[in-house]
């Protein structure tokens, strides 16, 4: 491929100090349409009943899928430098951590 068009397909993407923060997320609701796939992202703390949706991701199914693929390869890569990553049993939703308002 030649330099003057690498330079025309490049793209700019800036991230400002907001977003580079990221947003934690221990929760991911996916729902979709025939015409889009969305993802909702939630932090439920311990105790809490109550959760809101911190991030929310509306994806067509052909970068749904180029996710998925960009997810898994990644996370293969992970596993060939740290190991393999264990998948623990999650509990149902609502979660319940044990007791609450004690110190």
């Amino acid at each position: 491929m030649s330099n003057s068009k690498q330079q025309q397909e490049q793209i700019n993407i800036e991230l400002d100090e907001t977003v580079a923060e990221g947003i934690y997320s221990n929760l991911a609701i996916i729902n979709h349409s025939s015409s889009e796939f969305v993802l909702d992202f939630v932090c439920i703390m311990p105790g809490v009943p109550k959760a809101k949706v911190k991030s929310r991701i509306v994806l067509t199914p052909q970068h749904a899928k180029r996710l998925l693929n960009a997810i898994g390869e990644n996370i293969h890569r992970y596993e060939m430098s740290h190991g393999e990553i264990k998948d623990v049993e999650q509990p149902p939703i609502p979660l319940n951590f044990g007791p609450t308002g004690q110190a």
